[in-house]
């Protein structure tokens, strides 16, 4: 029999649930598109019955614990949500890891762990650990996606904050973005232009193609010579690169790690990314290296596993 680790990403599109072992090794896994607009219950009832789906396709592994990354800022203490967009309705306040508890019910033993964290702490916990970040004492791990996020890693462990907050660029002030609300409420954040969506509404804005529907078919658009869609790539992946320049300037850390499904729409996301961040930052610091993650989806899967291991074992 196996001691195994329920993984758990829950993000603003997609839920994903993993069966974990020892060695953040992913042994089952299953998807779903997450119910956001539904409220707590329903993204819990989502987790839960992803779980029993892969428990029961195992019947002799032994659960040990969760680990969970979600999108939000989160308590780890109390693995609670702190605060959140309106990507989740409702999601501020839930105390999910008493949830998650509740909703296994007797498939979750007593004495499990139940580790909750911010998902893109889970994402630099798995490329530390895996990774692109592998072996290295300081790193800054931006996800460039759905939203926009970080996570800082100092001296091997988390930096979460006094208030939980810590990494959280994806409403940093932005100059460009003043024409673009932000998830949070507020105009002009780096998540308004920076994100997959800000990418797409900020070409619409500039006066592209409405047929056109998410980042990826603009990305398409400027390879194939659209100048508005080229335009827009552009301005949201240079936006990143000068939000990477000023947290680097704060933090001086080894390497910054660039993940996400929206660098990967091309050369052209990240030649203007890398172009920006070289272009502020100053001189001391034009050798950090930009490099990109090597984890994929698995990353935080395989972080949150990971950080429940240690909690586990009270290293957490």
């Amino acid at each position: 029999m196996n001691d195994v680790m329920l993984a758990v990403d829950i993000g603003g599109t997609k839920t994903a649930v993993a069966l974990v072992d020892s060695e953040d090794v992913i042994l089952s896994r299953a998807t779903r598109p997450t119910p956001g607009s539904a409220g707590p219950g329903a993204v819990v009832s989502t987790v839960v019955r992803l779980a029993t789906e892969l428990l029961d396709r195992m019947p002799h592994a032994i659960l040990r614990g969760v680990g969970i990354g979600t999108a939000g800022v989160v308590d780890v203490r109390s693995g609670s949500i702190v605060s959140s967009t309106d990507t989740l309705a409702g999601w501020a306040g839930t105390p999910l890891a008493d949830a998650v508890r509740s909703g296994m019910g007797t498939r979750l033993p007593v004495d499990a762990v139940v580790h909750v964290q911010n998902d893109v702490d889970a994402h630099a916990a798995g490329e530390i650990r895996h990774g692109a970040a592998l072996g290295a004492d300081s790193v800054l791990v931006v996800a460039v996606g759905t939203g926009v996020g970080a996570g800082v890693i100092l001296g091997g462990r988390a930096l979460r904050g006094a208030r939980h907050v810590a990494g959280e660029i994806a409403h940093m002030p932005t100059p460009g973005a003043e024409h673009l609300r932000c998830t949070c409420g507020r105009s002009g954040h780096l998540e308004a232009i920076g994100s997959g969506l800000g990418l797409y509404r900020h070409y619409l804005w500039l006066g592209g193609d409405p047929a056109e529907t998410d980042a990826r078919g603009v990305a398409g658009r400027a390879a194939n010579g659209d100048v508005l869609a080229a335009r827009a790539v552009r301005d949201s992946a240079a936006a990143v690169g000068r939000a990477i320049a000023a947290v680097v300037t704060v933090l001086d850390p080894e390497r910054v790690v660039i993940t996400g499904s929206v660098p990967m729409i091309g050369d052209a996301w990240w030649s203007a990314m890398d172009a920006a961040f070289r272009a502020d930052v100053i001189d001391a610091l034009q050798g950090v290296p930009l490099v990109a993650g090597t984890l994929g989806g698995d990353a935080p899967l395989r972080g949150a596993a990971a950080s429940a291991w240690a909690a586990l074992r009270g290293e957490s």
